[in-house]
């Protein structure tokens, strides 16, 4: 299966380095990771700012850890064999990250929606 890792390494003040079983690499920032969270309360936000880029963020949202400090992941586990649970220093908690998910949200393989596929 593809959507399966062959390695993780997670630097908790940088992000997160997943080789695949297909040989591709994907690199996601700790900012990143934090706003795609999968939870349901990031996935309503994103919907809110897709129908309204004015749309106001919640205070502090994703900018630091609390108390003015960068954002870092402060725990991180698998959940089975088919996903990562990663806890940020803002508080958040609830993201479990399927590997399908983080497959589909690599940043390198984000194509703006309007360019056609080759």
């Amino acid at each position: 299966m593809h959507d399966t890792p062959t390695h993780i390494d997670l630097k908790r003040d940088e992000g997160l380095l997943i080789e695949w079983a297909d040989g591709t690499t994907s690199y996601y920032t700790v900012h990143y990771l934090r706003k795609m969270s999968p939870s349901a309360d990031m996935r309503q936000l994103r919907e809110d700012m897709d129908k309204n880029p004015l749309a106001v963020l919640p205070s502090g949202f994703g900018s630091t850890g609390g108390a003015g400090t960068p954002l870092t992941v402060t725990d991180a586990g698998p959940v089975g064999n088919y996903a990562l649970r990663i806890e940020f220093s803002d508080g958040h908690r609830t993201g479990i990250y399927s590997w399908r998910y983080l497959r589909e949200i690599d940043p390198d393989q984000q194509r703006p929606a309007d360019t056609p596929e080759s």
